[in-house]
């Protein structure tokens, strides 16, 4: 990546992002007009590949741009990098048709796609979705409701996970256009944090798309290695947001009064502070390495093949995990250091604090994946660290 990429995202930040909490935090109506300006900047969907119009940048970069990003506003970097789970599905088990006519013009838009896995019923346990695929000749028809999809309401497509109708043990990943009949946005969530981004509830009705538009392998093991990008920038967004947390509790300890001097001088403070910076280089150490896995499968001979035979990558789940852990922590201890004022809306403390805690919920919550690493990487005596 060039370092004017880096510089561009910068820009953006200091110009869209910084001093527009209450913005960014209103739950104003989706999508933001400065998703238009981040396309302006031609970084939108930058992990496209060069063949279909996109930038091609890697994972590793990605990390660099969403860690940016994040520290603005991680709602905005939310909904900036999400599309890469449908993308990475689509760029990896479509037809050359389907990355032709839906990838391309996502890179020359810079518009956005979503993928509807979880329902009600089926949050962590993906495998009882009740959305079902049934084949009509040469269509595909999806029916169902699909509970959390970010980017849904907006966006040019669907990737949407569903069980056969006529093999209820097989699970498929379909590509649905968002203006076919049938598609409804059932709402909008209310969320507690990353009010900047839409995530919705979607009912899907006899909605009718071509077979072809069927992505190549198992759904729930397609929907597997999508979420690696995915998690692994989420757990990104861990690390900007505490960052911006040091560095508010930085500024705030330059000026308040603490006994003789300021909160600067104390010795606790700087022990917090030491230790939050510990955390954020070992967050930012995990990450590197986990994109850098992850970017080495995608450099090799057949990716798609390679992934389809690993499924979840071990880094990408603890360094969800431990970001999200490491994360909460600093602003648990960061909305400690203002006192009073971390407890209100005066304070932008708060706000980032509501928007941690989305990194140990989304994409499988922190229980869910402890079990995955036990059943997968530690039962298993040869895939132990």
């Amino acid at each position: 990546m060039m370092p004017e990429t880096l510089e561009t995202v910068r820009e953006f930040v200091g110009t869209e992002l910084e001093g527009k909490r209450e913005y960014l935090d209103s739950l104003a109506e989706a999508p933001l007009p400065i998703y238009e300006k981040f396309a302006d900047t031609g970084l939108a969907n930058w992990w496209l590949p060069t063949e279909y119009g996109g930038a091609g940048l890697s994972l590793t970069d990605s990390v660099a741009i969403t860690n940016e990003l994040a520290y603005g506003d991680a709602g905005a970097a939310f909904t900036l990098f999400i599309s890469v789970l449908g993308t990475s599905i689509v760029s990896l088990y479509g037809s050359a048709e389907l990355k032709d006519r839906y990838l391309a013009p996502m890179a020359k838009q810079g518009s956005f796609c979503a993928t509807l896995g979880s329902e009600r019923n089926a949050g962590s346990e993906l495998a009882k979705i009740e959305t079902t695929v049934s084949r009509s000749g040469d269509e595909l028809v999806l029916t169902g409701e699909k509970y959390f999809s970010t980017n849904s309401g907006f966006a040019d497509f669907l990737v949407v996970i569903a069980r056969s109708a006529e093999d209820p043990s097989d699970y498929c990943a379909v590509l649905v256009p968002a203006d076919t009949p049938g598609v409804r946005v059932v709402k909008r969530w209310d969320m507690l944090g990353l009010r900047a981004s839409g995530t919705y509830q979607i009912s899907l009705d006899n909605c009718r798309v071509p077979a072809a538009n069927q992505l190549r392998g198992s759904g729930l093991r397609l929907l597997e290695v999508g979420l690696n990008a995915s998690r692994i920038l989420i757990a990104t967004t861990g690390l900007g947001i505490a960052r911006r947390i040091r560095d508010l509790c930085m500024d705030y300890a330059k000026t308040k009064p603490f006994r003789d001097s300021t909160l600067l001088a104390a010795p606790v403070f700087a022990a917090k502070l030491g230790q939050m910076e510990m955390q954020i280089d070992v967050m930012k150490s995990h990450l590197h390495a986990a994109a850098g896995q992850y970017d080495a499968i995608m450099n090799g001979p057949d990716p798609a093949e390679t992934f389809a035979r690993i499924g979840t990558l071990k880094s990408a789940v603890t360094a969800k995990m431990f970001c999200g852990q490491a994360g909460w922590d600093i602003a648990s201890v960061g909305s400690e250091m203002f006192g009073g004022l971390g407890y209100t809306h005066e304070s932008p403390i708060g706000k980032l604090l509501r928007d941690m805690r989305y990194v140990s919920i989304v994409e499988g919550g922190d229980d869910v994946l402890r079990d995955l690493v036990f059943s997968r990487y530690v039962v298993p005596v040869s895939r132990r660290s």
